[in-house]
C-alpha cells in the first residue's frame, strides 16, 4: 500500500487492550497452576535429573514480553528500532516560544519529563486516573521539522539536508491541517490509557509553548492465525524490514553516520516519515481475493508471494520477467524490487492502524499511521514513493496528512536532553 514505502509490509497486531490483558492474565494464572500441580502444591522432579529449563514465555499474539522498562538513555532515541508495543499516539505541535531560550526550555521540559514517564514513576499530580503504575514499555520519540530551522530560533543553515516539508505526491490527496508541524511525538506504550496519558502529561507541563498541530492514536491488530500482523484490508503487512540487530544495516539504512555528510550534531539520528493513510473499505470489500491478491502480489490467506507457501519466502522475480505470477505492478514487487541497485532504498516501517467511526458521509473511517525510518528520506522513501506512483493499490487507498521530520540523536545521560547539541551546535 501506498504507506509500504519500503519493502513489502508490515505492520499491525491487537487492538483490544483490556480483552487482550484478560486474557493473558487468565493464561498466566493456568501456567502457574500446571506447574505447582493440581493440587497446588510443587511438581515433583524426579531423583537424579535437573529441572528442565522452562521455554520462553510469549504472550498470547506470539510475541516475547517487552521489557516492563525500556531504556530512556542512548546513542539513539528509544521506539525506533525498539519492537513495536501494542498501541502508539503520533502528534505534531507548532512551537509558541519566540526565541532560542524558550525553545531551550521546551526541549528540556519535554525530556525531564520523558524521561521519569518511561521509568514509570507516577507523577504527584493523582488527578489523572489512568496514570500507569509502572513503565509499561513506554517509548516517547521526539522529531523537529522543517519549519522549525527557520529564523526564529537561530537554526537556518542548520537544518539536516534531506529536511523539507513533505511534499503532496501523486495519488495524494493532503489535508494541511494534517500536516507538517515544528516537533513530532510518536508516543508507544503496551496499553493505551498510558500513551493517553504521557500526552496529557507532556502537554500539561509544555502549557504555552507548544499547540498541537494534528494527531492520531493508532495500535496493531492481531495475528491471525500467526506470523506477520494484518492491516485493514486483510492482508500481512511489514513481512520484510531490514535487520535490527545488525549494526551494519542500521548504519547503511538507518542512522545518521559521519559519512552521511549531514551536520554533526545530528549523528546518530534518523529521518522519520509519518504518513496518515485512508483505507476505502467499502471499495475494497467489493474486490474478489484472487484480485486483491494481484493487486498485492501476496496470497491473502498465507502472506506468502504468489506461488509461494511461506510468509518469509522471498519472491523469485528472475523467474517470473514478464509477471505471470506477481504482476509487474504488484505493490510488493514495485515497492521493493530486490536488485542490488534498488537495495540502499529499502528502510525500517514501524506503521499502525487506526480506526475513526465515521465519516460525514457514513463511510468506515480505517486506515493505516505508516511510520518510516532512514538515514536519507531522499533515497529511501521518496524513491520508493515514485516507484509506486499510480499503482493498482491506489485505487482503494490516499494519503491524506503526516509530514517529513527528523528524529532527533538519543539524549546520552541524565545530564543531556533533546536537542542539546543542535543548540550547542548553532550558537
Amino acid at each position: 500500500m501506498r504507506h509500504d514505502r519500503n519493502v513489502d509490509e508490515r505492520d499491525l497486531a491487537r487492538g483490544d487492550g483490556r480483552r487482550g490483558f484478560l486474557k493473558y492474565a487468565a493464561g498466566i494464572a493456568g501456567v502457574t497452576a500446571a506447574t505447582a500441580g493440581l493440587g497446588g502444591e510443587a511438581a515433583a522432579v524426579p531423583v537424579g535429573r535437573a529441572p528442565e529449563s522452562p521455554p520462553p514465555r510469549r504472550l498470547e499474539d506470539g510475541r516475547e514480553p517487552p521489557p516492563d522498562e525500556v531504556p530512556f538513555h542512548g546513542r539513539h532515541q528509544a521506539g525506533i528500532v525498539t519492537p513495536q508495543q501494542l498501541f502508539a499516539g503520533f502528534a505534531a505541535f507548532d512551537v509558541l516560544v519566540d526565541d532560542r531560550a524558550g525553545l531551550t526550555r521546551l526541549l528540556q521540559k519535554l525530556t525531564e519529563r520523558s524521561r521519569v514517564l518511561a521509568q514509570g514513576v507516577k507523577p504527584q499530580d493523582e488527578r489523572v486516573a489512568v496514570e500507569p503504575p509502572v513503565p509499561d514499555s513506554l517509548t516517547v520519540t521526539l522529531g523537529v521539522g522543517a519549519s522549525l530551522f527557520d529564523d526564529r530560533f537561530g537554526l537556518a543553515g542548520h537544518m539536516p539536508q534531506h529536511l523539507k516539508l513533505m511534499p503532496s505526491f501523486p495519488d495524494d490527496q493532503l489535508d494541511p491541517a494534517c500536516c507538517h508541524g515544528d516537533l513530532s511525538l510518536q508516543i508507544c506504550a503496551e496499553h493505551p490509557d498510558a500513551v493517553v496519558h504521557v500526552l496529557r502529561n507532556l502537554s500539561r507541563e509544555t502549557d504555552g509553548m507548544m499547540r498541537p498541530r494534528w494527531r492520531m492514536d493508532a495500535f496493531l491488530n492481531p495475528s491471525r492465525p500467526s506470523g506477520a500482523r494484518r492491516n485493514f484490508l486483510g492482508f500481512k503487512d511489514g513481512i520484510v524490514n531490514p535487520d535490527t540487530d545488525s549494526t551494519v544495516e542500521m548504519d547503511r539504512l538507518i542512522w545518521v553516520t559521519p559519512r552521511s555528510h549531514e551536520p554533526d550534531w545530528a549523528e546518530g539520528g534518523s529521518y522519520q516519515v509519518l504518513r496518515l493513510i485512508r483505507f476505502h473499505v467499502e471499495s475494497w470489500d467489493e474486490v474478489p481475493v484472487t484480485r486483491q491478491e494481484k493487486v498485492f502480489g501476496r496470497h491473502k490467506a498465507s502472506g506468502a508471494p504468489l506461488g509461494g507457501k511461506r510468509e518469509n519466502d522471498a519472491p523469485d522475480y528472475l523467474d517470473d520477467p514478464d509477471g505471470r505470477t506477481i504482476p509487474l505492478d504488484a505493490h510488493i514487487r514495485l515497492a521493493n524490487p530486490r536488485t542490488p541497485r534498488t537495495d540502499t532504498s529499502r528502510f525500517l516501517r514501524r506503521s499502525y492502524n487506526y480506526s475513526q467511526g465515521y465519516d460525514q458521509y457514513g463511510r468506515t473511517d480505517l486506515g493505516l499511521v505508516f511510520c518510516g525510518y532512514q538515514q536519507n528520506v531522499e533515497r529511501q522513501f521518496a524513491t520508493v514513493q515514485r516507484r509506486l506512483r499510480h499503482e493498482p493499490l491506489t485505487q482503494f487507498v490516499t494519503p491524506r496528512g503526516g509530514g517529513y521530520f527528523f528524529a532527533l540523536p538519543g539524549v546520552r545521560d541524565k545530564d543531556d536532553w533533546f536537542g542539546s547539541r543542535l543548540m550547542h551546535h548553532t550558537q
